[in-house]
Order: C-alpha cells, then sequence, then structure tokens
C-alpha cells in the first residue's frame, strides 16, 4: 500500500503579508490558480488515493486547510500538539500508517511549485518502488545555480534523471564558493521529498530517536498525544534520521521545482514582464526587475528597480529583492510590538 505524508505545518513567514497564521503560503494561490497545496495533492493523486493521503498541519491552521481540501477524508487531516521539527511528525505518521495496516510512504512538503508533473511522478514512484524493497530513497534536484539556501545531496556516482544512486553525504546549505564546487562535483539539491516504508520509519526512530519512539508507541497504546508529544525530539528528520542512516538512495529530478522560498522566487515560476514579474494590475515607466503582488489596486511603477511589492488590504510591504529571505525578520519586529495584529 502506498501512503503520501504532506507536511502542512509551517507558516510560510518569508510570504508575509501575505501569508499569516491562519492562512499560511500553502494556502495561497501565488499564481492566479489553484493554491500550492491543491497542486500537490492533485498531482500526486495518479499514485496514491486520497483516502491513503495524510496531512499533516498544527491547529491555528487546521481550519484553511481543510476548507482547501474538501475531498480528504476528515480522519486524514493530522494535527500535531505544537511545532516540534519535522521528526515527531516522521515518527507519528510511521506510526499512524503501521496502525493502518503499513505500507510505503512519500513524505512532501506542502508548499512547492513543480512545472512538470509528469516528470516528477515519473521520479517519484521510482523512488516509491525503490524504498518499497527496503532502506530511504530521497529525490534530489538538479541544480540551475549556486544556491546558497538549500542543502545538497551528494552521491556515490554521477546521476541521471531515472536511476537511482546510493548517497556519500548529506551537505549542509553552503556559501557560495563551496555551493558552485558541488555543483561541479554533481551534488544535487536537497528538496526534502523522500520515501520510506512504514516499519524502516519506526525501526530507524527507535534507533536513532528512541525518546521519540517511546513517545509513539505510547501514544500507540492509547495514551492521548499531547501527554506525550513534548516528550519527542525537537529535530529534524535530515538531522535526527537521514544523515545518520546508511544505505540511503537518491533519484535525481528534472522537473521544474521551486520551493518558492520568498517573495522574489516569484520570478522563477511567473511569465516575465517589462517592469519584472507578478500578481495584479500594474503600470510601469522606467522600472524594470520588480516583483509586485496586488488583488485589489493599481500598483504604479515609476523609475524602480529590484523592488518586492505586496499590496495586502492591511499592510504594504515594500523591500528591496536582496532583502527578501529577511521579510521573516521584519515579521519578528512586528510582532514585538504589535502582538497578534497582523501575524
Amino acid at each position: 500500500m502506498l501512503y503520501a505524508v504532506i507536511l502542512a505545518g509551517g507558516r510560510g513567514t518569508r510570504f508575509w503579508p501575505l501569508s499569516r497564521r491562519a492562512l499560511p503560503k500553502q494556502c495561497l494561490s501565488l499564481d492566479g490558480g489553484p493554491t500550492l497545496i491543491q497542486r500537490t495533492v492533485a498531482r500526486i493523486l495518479p499514485l496514491v488515493p486520497v483516502d491513503r493521503v495524510l496531512v499533516v498541519t498544527g491547529p491555528d491552521m487546521a481550519e484553511a486547510i481543510r476548507a482547501q481540501l474538501p475531498d480528504l477524508p476528515a480522519a486524514n487531516l493530522l494535527i500535531e500538539p505544537s511545532a516540534r521539527n519535522t521528526a515527531p511528525v516522521a515518527a507519528w505518521t510511521a506510526w499512524e500508517v503501521a496502525r493502518r495496516g503499513g505500507g510505503t510512504i512519500c513524505v512532501l512538503p506542502s508548499d512547492h511549485m513543480i512545472a512538470d508533473e509528469h516528470s516528477f511522478r515519473a521520479a517519484l514512484g521510482l523512488a516509491l518502488t525503490s524504498a518499497g524493497e527496503g532502506g530511504i530513497v530521497t529525490l534530489g534536484i538538479r541544480p540551475t545555480h549556486p544556491e546558497t539556501g538549500f542543502g545538497y545531496i551528494e552521491p556515490v556516482a554521477p546521476t541521471a534523471p531515472g536511476c537511482i544512486t546510493p548517497v556519500r553525504r548529506f551537505v549542509e546549505k553552503p556559501d557560495h564558493e563551496r555551493a558552485v564546487e558541488l555543483i561541479r562535483s554533481g551534488c544535487v539539491w536537497n528538496a526534502g521529498m523522500f520515501c520510506w516504508r512504514s516499519d524502516i520509519v519506526q525501526e530507524a526512530v527507535r534507533r536513532f530517536l528512541p525518546r521519540t519512539a517511546a513517545a509513539m508507541q505510547a501514544w500507540s497504546e492509547g495514551a492521548p498525544l499531547p501527554s506525550v508529544w513534548g516528550e519527542t525530539d525537537a529535530t529534524s528528520v535530515d538531522y535526527g534520521i537521514l544523515e545518520r542512516s546508511d544505505g540511503i538512495r537518491v533519484v535525481p529530478g528534472e522537473f521544474g521545482w521551486s520551493d518558492v522560498g520568498s517573495w522574489p522566487a516569484l520570478a522563477e515560476i511567473l511569465p516575465a514582464q517589462e517592469w519584472g514579474s507578478g500578481v495584479g494590475d500594474v503600470e510601469s515607466l522606467r522600472s524594470t526587475g520588480n516583483v509586485v503582488y496586488s488583488r485589489d489596486r493599481l500598483v504604479a511603477l515609476l523609475g524602480v528597480e529590484d523592488l518586492v511589492i505586496v499590496d495586502t488590504p492591511d499592510v504594504l510591504l515594500v523591500a528591496r529583492k536582496a532583502e527578501g529571505q529577511k521579510v521573516k525578520d521584519l515579521l519578528d519586529q512586528v510582532e514585538r510590538h504589535r502582538p497578534r495584529r497582523y501575524d
């Protein structure tokens, strides 16, 4: 049996002020089409039926997620008591799938864009088949540039689409010079997508995260989840399991992937305009390289370059594109000065 676990607990703070606590990034349409989480679920349905799609989110976001996915069975929306990173979620869903009879699981973020869904499903299907035979299989993305915001996966040998290669190691987010070297050596981006059997996950959690395993075992025997959740290891799947496991394999992919990690990344997925790229009604004079998002008002650009402009009913964000990754820092300041008003 194949299962999909969709990770939908993040707030997407780098997409503030559009992304909010009750309507996070994964519930947004960034190009005027379906929302990110709707696309994520729809693209895997040819492989995994909706009754075996599990979506994990937090209490603040549950209502928004339900509204986004009306066909998802109620029992398949799993609400984590609090955010404790991805390793506890991986463990919890492994025990949940085991409770349902066991199977092979693909774990996917809910807020990525993929242009070539056919090629994506081909790579994911290959990874699921391989993982069904044992071990852990991750999907890697062929780099298009020396990105410093992603981790990298180093295979033991050069990779090609349609191939499965053992992983030598995972590499943390590098500086620019190191990123160039990693690409030259054949490394791929770590996109946080991986496949494994429920029993393989349970074995790895028992080995590397015994406190989490004990908490999940207590839950499976009837303890309320909130009573044991705080006993889990608040760490990521990468640190807690993947980087400590042997025999991991990678399937490289080329399917137009973007994590759409910040406002400047919209330029990667939206058509280019004379003034830049974005969504909304824009008039421009002598302006280039901008990113604009506005649903309700005309945005008029005059002699400006490389700006991010996001217009929402209660907040207007104006930033240099080079500062796009630091929107979270600005939101932290806003929350300190105006608690729970604009988050």
